[in-house]
């Protein structure tokens, strides 16, 4: 071989120190964009798995007798009562109406005069009872129909460390809680939602009929956001679209949830802290796709 011909097969051989750089630039590009791409199909086919159940309750609820040895829950079905009636449903069960719903707002001072007009729309003071928690003080006036105002229970014992959140997050999910111990009679759920949330009651009413208020139910739905599912959870209930804890479930978190909230203070906000002690209480999210969390022209049609 000439070595003229040497020369250029040995270049042709080894790569300049910028080449070597490019080349293993675009080998790296080439790596991550397999693995978002592997992450995005994963995830997807997740949401695919796990999507809303049937129109009937098809899982087994959780039995809360044994928790509540003293409470007002009744009699559970024999086991021939349940299979005849179907899982989860007792023979004769009244229908849940209006006045068996607490709904508990989070709102916030700063926002009050503006959000309260939400509120406005869906909410019957002479059908419905509700609180709105907040943050301070606001000005009320009797005539607009609004629930009333409570400020939320001082929550500065508790370690919050999520540099990117904020420890409001904290208060708003203490809200069942409170609203609990306010000791209203004859309550079968609570329905908790923000104050920008709309709740559609006739809907929702239809949703909760499906349900045995007497077993742990956490009812709500993901969000419509594939990246805030990815980021926050899967398993979890979005409080923008409003979520439903029964009765019995309510009195279970209100034993536990401040002990569970001091165990997590890195959570980011208050809907993953409630999925935390949901999780703690073994009851996982009943999912319907009525509650939304992101409002769009196609979730109106659904």
């Amino acid at each position: 071989m000439k070595d003229s011909d040497k020369l250029t097969w040995d270049q042709g051989r080894c790569l300049s120190p910028a080449q070597a750089r490019s080349s293993a630039s675009q080998k790296l590009m080439v790596s991550l964009m397999f693995l978002v791409s592997l992450t995005y199909m994963v995830y997807t086919l997740k949401l695919v798995s796990t999507s809303t159940s049937s129109s009937t309750c098809s899982h087994a609820p959780f039995l809360i007798n044994h928790l509540f040895p003293s409470s007002n829950v009744t009699e559970w079905p024999s086991s021939s009562q349940t299979s005849r009636t179907g899982k989860g449903k007792r023979p004769g069960r009244q229908k849940t109406e209006l006045r068996h719903l607490v709904f508990g707002i989070a709102a916030s001072s700063k926002l009050w005069e503006h959000r309260k007009n939400y509120i406005k729309t869906w909410y019957k003071k002479d059908k419905m009872r509700g609180v709105v928690w907040l943050d301070d003080r606001v000005k009320t006036n009797p005539k607009e129909g609004l629930p009333p105002t409570k400020v939320s229970t001082d929550t500065s014992n508790f370690v919050y460390t999520n540099k990117l959140g904020h420890r409001s997050a904290i208060r708003i999910s203490r809200i069942v809680t409170e609203t609990l111990r306010m000791g209203h009679k004859d309550v079968r759920w609570f329905v908790m939602g923000d104050d920008d949330t709309v709740f559609v009651t006739d809907n929702l009413l239809r949703i909760l009929n499906k349900y045995d208020h007497n077993y742990m139910y956490y009812i709500g739905s993901l969000s419509e956001s594939h990246l805030q599912n990815i980021f926050f959870s899967y398993g979890m209930a979005y409080g923008g679209g409003g979520f439903a804890i029964s009765y019995p479930l309510a009195k279970a978190l209100s034993k536990m949830q401040d002990r569970c909230i001091q165990r997590y203070p890195a959570l980011y906000g208050s809907d993953d802290r409630m999925q935390a002690c949901m999780a703690e209480l073994g009851v996982p999210l009943t999912k319907e796709i009525g509650f939304h969390q992101v409002c769009s022209l196609l979730t109106l049609l659904l």
